[in-house]
C-alpha cells in the first residue's frame, strides 16, 4: 500500500547538509548509481543511506560491496526509517511507476533508470504525483545527454552555427542472443514495456530529440525476425521534426557489428557521433561544407575539456537542481518526449499509419499498452492489463 504524502520534509535547497540518497534494486545497473553517488559523497554533496532489494542476500551483498550502511527488502519501510532526499530506482520497468510514486509521496526526488515506465498512462500518473513548487520531481536516467560533446553540439545547433538541420540518422544496432532473452521479464510487454525501441534505442532517440527539438510525425515498421519474444526485435522509422528536418531511426538487437550512432546533416556541416554505451569528445566528428572558413570549422571542433557522458554527469546536474529547488532536465515534459515518440513508433508500425505528435492520449489503446492490443503483437492477456494500471509490487 502506497503511503500518503508526508508534510514533515525539509524544503529545498538542502542548505548546509549532504543529500541523503537510497538505491532501489541491487542489480548490475545499480552499481553505476552507487559509483556516481559515492563520487559525489567524496565531494561532500551526497550520503548513501540505504539500498533495497526483494532478495535479502542480494541487498546485503550490494551494501557490503558499496559501503552502504542499511539493507532493506521493503521499500516503504526504508522510506519511513531513512527518509532519503533522493531515491535511485534500478529495477525492471514494470516496477518503476509504483516505486517512483511511493518515493515522491515520501517527499523524495527520484532518479529512475530507463525505460521510465511502460506506458504514457504510467508516466502521466507519476508526473501527477510530483511537487508543484520546488519538487520533489522524478527524472529519468538519460546520461547520454550529459557530457561535453552533447553539450557542445547542442549549443552549435541551438545557435544555428551549422545552419538549419536537414537530414538525420539515429541508429542503435546491437546484438542480443537467446540467453539474453532467457531472463523471464525480457521480451515481454508487461514486464519490459517493449523491445529494442523501448529498452535499447531509447537512449539515442532521446539524445536525438534533445539535439533537434520536437518531432511532428512518424511512420514506422517493426519485425520479430529472430527471437521468440512478444515484442519486436527490430524496428525502423521515418520521423519529421518541427524544424523541418527528416530522420531515419533503426533499433535492432540482431546486429553483430554493434554501434550507437547519430548523424545530423546541416546546411553548413555534418555532425556525427559513433560509440556504443557512452561517448567522449573523441566520439564526435564535425565535417564542414567546402565553403566554411577553416578557422570557423576549427572553432566548431573545439569541444573544450573532455567530460564523458555518464551517470555521474547527470547526477551532478540533478543534485544542483535539487539544491536550487528547480525541475531537472529529463523530467516532466522534457522526460516524456522520447516515450511519446516510442509509443507513436509502435502505433504506426502496428496500424500501418502515420502518427502525429500529441495524438496518443486517454482513450487510445496505445496510451495504456505499447502493443495497443494489435493482432499478432498483443499477448493473450492484453485485455486484462491494458485496461488497468500496471500490476506492480514494491521492492
Amino acid at each position: 500500500m502506497i503511503p500518503k504524502p508526508r508534510t514533515d520534509r525539509p524544503a529545498p535547497p538542502y542548505a548546509g547538509r549532504r543529500i541523503k540518497a537510497a538505491i532501489v534494486g541491487a542489480g548490475g545497473i545499480a552499481r553505476s548509481h552507487v559509483s556516481a553517488l559515492a563520487q559525489l559523497a567524496e565531494e561532500g554533496e551526497t550520503e548513501i543511506v540505504a539500498a533495497v532489494d526483494i532478495d535479502a542476500d542480494a541487498a546485503e551483498r550490494f551494501c557490503a560491496e558499496g559501503g552502504v550502511p542499511h539493507a532493506y527488502t521493503d521499500l516503504h519501510r526504508m522510506l519511513e526509517e531513512q527518509r532519503p532526499d533522493l531515491v535511485s530506482i534500478c529495477t525492471p520497468p514494470t516496477l518503476h511507476r509504483e516505486q517512483t510514486v511511493a518515493a515522491l509521496r515520501a517527499g523524495a526526488w527520484v532518479w529512475c533508470e530507463k525505460p521510465p515506465v511502460p506506458t504514457l498512462a504510467d508516466f502521466d500518473a507519476v508526473e501527477a504525483e510530483e511537487g508543484t513548487d520546488g519538487g520533489p520531481y522524478a527524472a529519468i536516467v538519460f546520461q547520454h545527454r550529459f557530457g561535453s560533446g552533447s553539450r557542445h553540439v547542442r549549443r552549435l545547433l541551438a545557435e544555428q552555427a551549422l545552419g538549419r538541420p536537414l537530414v538525420a540518422h539515429c541508429q542503435t544496432t546491437w546484438y542480443r542472443n537467446a540467453a539474453y532473452y532467457a531472463v523471464p521479464w525480457r521480451g515481454r510487454w508487461h514486464t519490459e514495456g517493449g523491445g529494442p525501441a523501448m529498452g535499447h534505442g531509447i537512449h539515442q532517440m532521446d539524445l536525438l530529440l534533445d539535439l533537434l527539438g520536437p518531432w511532428s510525425e512518424v511512420r514506422a515498421m517493426a519485425g520479430r525476425l529472430v527471437h521468440d519474444v512478444e515484442t519486436e526485435d527490430v524496428s525502423t522509422a521515418l520521423v519529421r521534426f518541427e524544424n523541418g528536418a527528416l530522420a531515419t531511426i533503426v533499433n535492432s538487437v540482431l546486429s553483430p557489428d554493434e554501434v550507437s550512432r547519430i548523424r545530423i546533416d546541416c546546411e553548413r556541416a555534418t555532425v556525427e557521433l559513433k560509440h556504443l554505451y557512452g561517448h567522449s569528445n573523441d566520439n564526435w566528428r564535425i565535417t564542414p561544407a567546402p565553403d566554411v572558413p577553416e578557422e570557423e570549422a576549427a572553432a566548431w571542433r573545439d569541444f573544450g575539456e573532455d567530460v564523458p557522458s555518464s551517470h555521474l554527469g547527470q547526477l551532478r546536474e540533478l543534485v544542483a537542481s535539487m539544491r536550487a529547488g528547480e525541475r531537472p532536465r529529463s523530467s516532466g515534459a522534457d522526460g516524456r518526449t522520447s516515450l511519446e515518440l516510442i509509443t507513436a513508433l509502435y502505433k504506426s508500425a502496428f496500424t500501418d499509419t502515420t502518427v502525429r505528435a500529441g495524438e496518443i492520449g486517454p482513450g487510445d489503446p496505445y496510451y495504456t499498452a505499447l502493443h495497443g492490443g494489435a493482432p499478432g503483437w498483443a499477448p493473450v492477456v492484453a485485455q486484462a492489463f491494458s485496461a488497468t494500471p500496471s500490476e506492480e509490487v514494491s521492492a
